[in-house]
């Protein structure tokens, strides 16, 4: 029986649901292909750095459900994600991906909008006279 490792990650509003197996570097996400998920190049290049680090491009298997939030946060989810996978597939890799900080929440959300106010922090324009 092969062994799979899970793991969630979080960014903004995203969650990502991350399994890994041992592969051939296959990455799905949401039943889709992961370059046709994410399109930007900027952001396939974000996800990878964590298995780039531990050198394990082509090892795993990664099948990735991810919810919530645009693009960005959902990227920031499954680089989370998969760090957290590949710290419970090796501990040894861990004072490695801890030092880069893939393993740290970035926890930097969207402020809530205020009563009395049109937003988060913009005021009403105040008239003297």
């Amino acid at each position: 029986m092969e062994k799979r490792f899970y793991a969630t990650g979080k960014r903004k509003s995203a969650v990502a649901r991350v399994y890994m197996k041992e592969g051939n570097g296959t990455l799905t996400v949401n039943k889709r292909n992961f370059d046709d998920y994410f399109t930007r190049d900027s952001l396939k290049m974000l996800i990878m750095q964590p298995l780039e680090l531990v050198g394990a491009r082509t090892k795993f298997d990664f099948y990735i459900n991810v919810s919530g939030g645009g693009m960005a946060g959902q990227a920031g989810a499954v680089k989370h994600g998969i760090a957290k996978a590949l710290e419970e597939y090796d501990v040894d890799w861990r004072t490695m991906l801890k030092k880069s900080g893939f393993l740290t929440r970035d926890s930097r959300i969207k402020e809530r909008k205020k009563y009395g106010q049109p937003g988060a922090r913009k005021r009403f324009q105040f008239s003297k006279r």
